[in-house]
């Protein structure tokens, strides 16, 4: 919730079609124990001046960070991008003794012993959803897809509800929870699942349905602004995007990279080439898709939407990348589409990386340590 309330949507803003913008919600780790630390005021202070691209800004608790791109337009800027603000925040952790790390959930923090975020937001957030707010020390990356207009995008959010499993799979690295083996790929999502806004945005194709919407919920007095709705994919119309929020933040900048060019170029096939028209009847398996590939990832089933026909998530996969494959090459992305293949092949994403971690090592600390090297690029994924 927030201070002030928004009775009408923000105007939808004019942006470039296809343009990229990602989100990575990073773990702030203690250099000696490899728990959870609150310096998030610390390294925020250490970062104030400092020339690097894009931002960097608080989450809800102060053992969290999170780091946005400018405005992208494609896989090598996004690369570029995410490589400059990564350097500059390990450079400044360094200095304060602390690590960073990406995937999805901190293996063995104890969500009681999180502090929130002292600003005005993330407080009443606390004070509305009690121990929830707190539980969401949980991390992931948003990408934001640049739409010409606001009917478009709603068309695309929707279209897009189709490959949210995709998305789920490739990003998956959350398995482990409190010291415990989840048996979940993705289990922070299970998390994000416990708002009472989150799910699916409302099967509405136009911007004045949406704004009907809109006004019917302030009306309610159960959100104040857009930010309170916590969908999987939501229109931003400050940004002229839609923001798919599905993800855990993956162990690399590099592989965030690739992901964000995935659906780059997803998006851009969904409207060149229409493959199929959204309809609310797509969202009757939508909440079961979720679910398979937040358990078992490339290894879930898919019941694709409008008939009773089930895939394997690994193999709609590479259908899909064969499909896009003309509309990566004309976005350059046909590397980070070539990269993501040969780790679907090899049933491999966070989650796998993660459990072949501590398999070696029997210990969390220790695959924590070797998630912050890799974190901060000094090591390749084992």
């Amino acid at each position: 919730m927030t201070d002030e309330i928004d009775h009408d949507l923000p105007a939808f803003s004019r942006s470039e079609a296809l343009t990229l913008g990602i989100e990575l919600e990073l773990q702030i780790v203690g250099g000696q124990d490899y728990n959870l630390i609150g310096a998030a005021p610390d390294l925020l202070r250490e970062m104030a001046g400092r020339e690097h691209p894009g931002d960097v800004k608080p989450e809800i608790t102060d053992s969290m960070i999170e780091l946005s791109t400018d405005i992208c337009r494609d896989y090598q800027d996004a690369l570029t991008q995410l490589r400059g603000i990564r350097d500059q925040l390990v450079h400044q952790a360094d200095r304060l003794g602390i690590l960073l790390s990406g995937g999805g959930t901190h293996p063995f923090q104890r969500w009681e012993r999180q502090a929130i975020f002292d600003a005005p937001r993330f407080q009443l957030l606390s004070q509305l959803y009690g121990y929830l707010a707190k539980q969401f020390t949980i991390f992931g990356q948003h990408v934001h897809i640049g739409c010409a207009c606001p009917d478009r995008a709603l068309w695309l959010l929707h279209a897009f509800s189709r490959y949210i499993p995709h998305l789920i799979a490739l990003s998956a690295a959350s398995p482990f929870v409190q010291g415990t083996d989840t048996g979940f790929q993705s289990a922070r999502l299970n998390s994000v699942f416990a708002f009472p806004l989150s799910g699916r945005a409302p099967f509405v194709l136009s911007w004045d349905d949406f704004n009907a919407y809109y006004r019917k919920m302030i009306a309610t007095g159960v959100v104040k602004s857009m930010k309170d709705f916590y969908w999987d994919i939501r229109p931003k119309p400050e940004f002229g995007t839609i923001e798919l929020r599905v993800m855990d933040t993956p162990r690399t900048v590099e592989r965030a990279a690739q992901i964000a060019a995935y659906a780059q170029a997803l998006a851009r096939y969904l409207l060149e080439e229409k493959p199929s028209q959204p309809q609310e009847d797509d969202y009757l398996v939508y909440t079961f898709n979720r679910f398979q590939a937040c358990r078992f990832g490339y290894a879930g089933t898919l019941v694709v939407p409008g008939s009773a026909e089930q895939r394997n998530i690994g193999d709609d996969i590479i259908r899909t990348m064969a499909a896009i494959e003309m509309h990566a090459y004309d976005l350059g992305a046909t590397e980070a589409l070539n990269l993501l293949r040969t780790e679907v092949l090899q049933l491999r994403n966070g989650a796998r990386e993660l459990r072949d971690s501590f398999a070696r090592e029997n210990q969390f600390e220790e695959v924590v340590r070797q998630s912050s090297e890799l974190w901060a690029g000094r090591t390749d994924p084992q």
